[in-house]
């Protein structure tokens, strides 16, 4: 799981960081189905939670839970280097999103490296909510990853409702849609993911939990198929050698 270290909302003095609940439902998610967890961020630590999202409004299960969770706040506490992250070691990534982000992931050279890795090794990628503009700069057989992908994220009246338009770097919603993704979305906070084959991406923090466990759906397939081809490898194999 990659993690912004970004802590302020563009020039101005409000904090941002990454969404709670975007972070906390689907490490639970993974956690809970036995997934072994690497918390990355660029400059590693602990990374900056958007105070907002710590609000009593903001609370859900999952980041009461989090709270309450040693081992996960001690995980948090020690976040590695992104740049010391490398795909092959991984089966594969999830962004939580919240503002920070779009402004140090998005351009990010590691950040970029390691989801180029990871899509073009054949492993999916998972993105949430501001996290689905990561993938500005992310490319795939000389050019955007996202063109021509359906993909989903954090939409211009989402943005537009909590009064960061003139704030934020981009909008997502434009950036993929310049990029050549037919951007798909629900009514403004509405849970909604999208799955395009490798590419998972979430609308809001409403759709973190769906989208962490479509990224495990993924992953089971993936599983699935692979054993089966190996399984049909191994037969064909032994046929052959019968037959010789």
């Amino acid at each position: 799981m990659v993690l912004t270290s970004h802590g302020l909302l563009g020039a101005t003095t409000r904090p941002t960081g990454f969404w709670l609940e975007e972070f906390a439902a689907p490490y639970f998610v993974f956690r809970d189905a036995g997934a072994e967890l690497t918390l990355a961020s660029p400059e590693g630590g602990r990374p900056p939670i958007d105070p907002k999202s710590d609000l009593p409004e903001n609370q859900t299960p999952a980041t009461a839970r989090f709270k309450e969770d040693k081992r996960g706040q001690e995980e948090l506490s020690q976040t590695v280097k992104l740049a010391n992250v490398k795909a092959e070691d991984y089966d594969t990534v999830f962004y939580p999103g919240g503002h920070g982000p779009i402004w140090d992931l998005a351009e990010d050279r590691h950040s970029i490296a390691l989801l180029e890795s990871f899509y073009n090794s054949g492993k999916p990628i998972a993105l949430v909510s501001h996290s689905s503009g990561v993938l500005r700069h992310v490319t795939h057989k000389g050019g955007p990853l996202v063109k021509g992908k359906r993909v989903t994220g954090f939409t211009n009246g989402e943005e537009e409702e909590v009064q960061l338009t003139s704030v934020v770097p981009f909008l997502v919603e434009d950036e993929l849609l310049r990029l050549g993704a037919s951007f798909e979305k629900l009514k403004n906070w509405q849970p909604h993911y999208v799955v395009d084959g490798r590419l998972i991406t979430g609308q809001n923090s409403a759709s973190s939990t769906s989208a962490a466990q479509a990224l495990l759906r993924v992953l089971e397939q993936k599983a699935v198929a692979t054993s089966a081809a190996q399984a049909f490898l191994r037969v064909f194999g032994q046929k052959a050698v019968a037959a010789s």
